[in-house]
Order: structure tokens, then sequence, then C-alpha cells
């Protein structure tokens, strides 16, 4: 296995988990219930994910970088 795939299905199931998180927070915001570790609860998924999402974005352009030096 290499980084990239790893790094696309990590980035994939944290993008499932940032949106049950999501949910989670609309339903508490619903019930009135006033809890900073719920609004805190999606951060953690979205940080990881923009540091995977950076990842990959910068993989494209290292390959296509790559492919222009050869």
């Amino acid at each position: 296995m290499n980084w990239s795939y790893m790094t696309r299905q990590v980035h994939r199931w944290l993008s499932m988990v940032f949106t049950v998180a999501v949910i989670i927070n609309i339903i508490a915001m619903l019930q009135e219930k006033q809890a900073v570790w719920i609004g805190m609860l999606a951060l953690l998924p979205l940080v990881l994910m923009l540091l995977s999402g950076l990842y990959l974005f910068a993989l494209a352009y290292a390959a296509k970088w790559r492919s222009n030096r050869a």
C-alpha cells in the first residue's frame, strides 16, 4: 500500500465522521442543549481532513511537475 492510497481512504472515512458530527451538532442545537464539546466535536475530523486534503492537492501538482521534468 502506498501513501496516496492510505491518505485517500483516511480522507474518505474522515468525511463520514465529520458528517455524523455535524448531524449530532444540529440535533443538539434543535434540542437547545448548549454544550461546548458538542460544537467542537466536528473540529477534529475537519482539521484532519484539511491536512489530508492539502496533501492530496499537492500530490496532484507534484505528479504533474515530475511528468514535465522527464
